[in-house]
């Protein structure tokens, strides 16, 4: 961890005045990450997993490699368009995380906290911001995003859009769940598509589009059929490739490469041994830094991270998805997104894929600056528990490992664990 912790300090200590050579540094740390990945694995790890980390670290990489050929996007942007013209996904959240975990993140932070921005915005967009600000980021090809889930993204993205001077393109989502809806974006996302021929001149072949959206569909019903075959069967989890899941089945949704993981994981699972340990359903981002969750949950036999709600956030049951009406589908996966309208609508999905996930317990996770989650904590305790699902709410940060609150974390989380290991004795 101190070569870790080095190396973040130099990236930090270049980029307040030699921009350049940071953002090598950046980019050849993560290429020697990516390498290790390849060649020493964490043999703990499930195939498919390994895999995950590897293709993770390729997104990564691909904007700071070739950053003329890559899209700044929020999380939740349908990238099948994006791939159609050959545009990467360079996404704020993803990279934060990296940074974060690069320990290059605190002078981001400070350095977006000095150019005004509040101390409650959220620090995944703090930490993209600051860095661009910094010059450790190189400039995208154009900037794609929507309002789904987070009113972070109205300010982060037009402000990156002024700060690289780029064409920005922005996809409204209404808060209902309708028929109506979906159409208005649908059309929204016809306008993205000849946005993104006119910047790239490229053009979108409504077949392979369609083509596309078929592996999309496969991907998510594999999705499903993981969560349900891993509620007997013992995985073992760390705390990053939850997110890597969450990440690159919203950004790589449509691509062989993810659609190559899921069938993968699948096989994984279902010649996994039988279940044993405690079984956590995790609700919304996961601190990967923090030892007290480390300490419990870190491939650790005796319990486990067996879902993640970022990894199912559209439900194929129910919902039409026609690949044959591309634009049509991928407005119905933003419209119909668990995440979007009401916070019950989050909490009966969270719920549902607990328990196809085998879940004795849930953790709600109240991420600092994320006013959804924060402010829907107390009645997703009162539901989950009504449902019989103890639920452990627990404050914290993602992003910024100077948030603190470790001591009581691991209080609480030990207790939590404690709790579900006496009500199964029971």
């Amino acid at each position: 961890m101190e070569v870790v912790k080095t190396f973040g300090h130099c990236v930090e200590q270049l980029s307040e005045s030699h921009q350049g050579t940071a953002r090598w540094l950046l980019k050849t740390g993560w290429q020697a990450q990516r390498l290790r990945f390849q060649f020493a694995p964490d043999k703990r790890l499930l195939p498919a997993d390994q895999y995950l980390a590897r293709l993770m670290m390729d997104t990564m990489l691909r904007p700071l490699q070739r950053p003329q050929e890559s899209a700044i996007v929020s999380v939740f942007t349908p990238c099948e368009l994006l791939q159609e013209v050959g545009l990467g996904p360079y996404n704020v959240e993803s990279f934060s995380c990296y940074l974060s975990g690069s320990q290059a993140e605190r002078a981001c932070l400070q350095q977006a906290e000095n150019e005004g921005l509040s101390e409650t915005l959220c620090s995944y967009h703090k930490t993209f911001i600051g860095a661009a600000k910094r010059g450790i980021l190189p400039k995208p090809k154009c900037i794609v995003y929507t309002n789904l889930v987070c009113d972070a993204n109205l300010l982060t993205f037009r402000y990156l859009a002024e700060l690289f001077d780029v064409p920005a393109f922005a996809i409204d989502v209404p808060f209902e769940q309708n028929g109506e809806n979906v159409r208005y974006v649908a059309e929204q996302l016809r306008e993205l598509a000849a946005f993104l021929e006119e910047n790239t001149g490229k053009k979108i072949s409504e077949s392979a589009l369609k083509e596309r959206l078929k592996r999309s569909r496969a991907t998510l019903e594999n999705i499903h059929q993981c969560q349900l075959r891993r509620a007997d069967r013992y995985v073992p989890t760390d705390l990053v490739t939850p997110l890597y899941g969450g990440m690159t089945s919203h950004l790589l949704l449509g691509t062989p490469e993810e659609e190559k993981y899921t069938e993968m994981l699948l096989r994984d699972i279902s010649a996994a041994p039988e279940t044993h340990g405690k079984r956590i359903y995790w609700m919304h981002t996961i601190p990967f830094w923090s030892d007290a969750v480390k300490k419990e949950l870190l491939l650790n036999e005796n319990a486990q991270i067996v879902g993640c709600e970022l990894f199912q956030t559209f439900d194929l049951e129910g919902r039409e998805f026609n690949p044959d009406r591309p634009y049509e589908a991928m407005a119905e996966r933003m419209v119909y997104h668990s995440l979007n309208g009401g916070v019950l609508r989050r909490i009966e999905a969270g719920i549902r894929h607990a328990r196809e996930a085998g879940a004795d317990g849930a953790v709600w996770f109240g991420h600092w600056g994320c006013k959804h989650t924060l402010g829907g904590s107390q009645l997703a305790k009162k539901k989950f528990e009504e449902a019989g699902i103890p639920l452990l709410i627990l404050d914290g940060d993602g992003c910024d490992r100077s948030h603190g609150g470790e001591g009581q974390t691991a209080t609480r989380l030990g207790a939590f664990l404690e709790m579900l290991e006496e009500g199964k004795s029971k």
